[in-house]
């Protein structure tokens, strides 16, 4: 048997991509992490698969009914939120496995932040703007960051940042990235992306507290910061297809006469 990792994306079925929705059809078990995953994601599994939402469950009772998949021969399909590779909470499940000599396999899905970018309508990364995106979080009641990786010091960047799991903490985050992106430095928080009820609150460090506030929203929310989220007019075009600019798919520019 093999227990798939598979990334559900933000909450649309519809991006589910198509081996994610094969293999969910297709294994007899399906552990899918119900407070992130709407059920819809996973009602493509067989008819008789036992599907289990597993937010009121335990690491230990997770890998139980791995493990009793595993006497009776039965794949397992682990569908978690976004992608993964992110804040998936995986990497304790295949120490476990590893343990236990069960063999995984893991498919990416469409992670919150891309979805969120999607749902705006615009690009992260604009040149001599911002090129980079972080991707991080703030500890809160979670485990505590590595030294080193704090909002300041992805701050001096400039980068767009990605801060997860920190819509709890914005007056903390305003406090902490005001001395490096101003305070009219615009913010999008991204709630529930994917899901019929998403929100997409845009605002600035300055004032995007009380919109949230007034939004109640307190959780399942993705907060973006950086400039390259505001109305940025003047920036220069990529030279991906600048006829100045060739590469090896275009070596050189190519001009008519008249």
């Amino acid at each position: 048997m093999k227990v798939y990792f598979i990334g559900a994306g933000p909450g649309d079925p519809e991006l589910l991509t198509l081996k994610a929705r094969r293999v969910i059809g297709q294994c007899p078990v399906c552990l899918y992490a119900g407070s992130l995953v709407p059920p819809e994601v996973v009602a493509c599994a067989p008819e008789g698969a036992r599907v289990l939402d597993t937010a009121p469950m335990t690491l230990e009772e997770t890998h139980a009914e791995i493990l009793a998949a595993r006497d009776r021969g039965e794949d397992v399909a682990r569908v978690h939120s976004g992608d993964p590779s992110l804040y998936g909470a995986i990497a304790e499940q295949i120490r476990l496995l590893k343990r236990d000599g069960i063999e995984y396999a893991i498919i990416p899905g469409v992670p919150a932040w891309a979805a969120a970018a999607a749902a705006l309508g615009q690009e992260l990364t604009i040149p001599e703007v911002a090129q980079s995106v972080v991707l991080t979080r703030v500890s809160m009641k979670s485990t505590g960051m590595p030294e080193g990786e704090t909002l300041e010091n992805f701050a001096r960047t400039g980068a767009t940042l990605a801060i997860h799991l920190g819509v709890r903490a914005l007056l903390d985050i305003e406090r902490r990235l005001t001395p490096f992106y101003g305070a009219d430095c615009p913010v999008v928080v991204a709630y529930r992306v994917g899901w019929p009820d998403q929100k997409l609150i845009r605002g600035t460090l300055s004032d995007i507290r009380e919109k949230v506030r007034a939004e109640k929203i307190t959780r399942t929310a993705l907060i973006l910061v950086g400039p390259a989220l505001g109305e940025v007019d003047g920036f220069r075009d990529s030279a991906l297809y600048d006829p100045a600019s060739p590469h090896v798919l275009r070596p050189r520019a190519t001009t008519r006469s008249g």
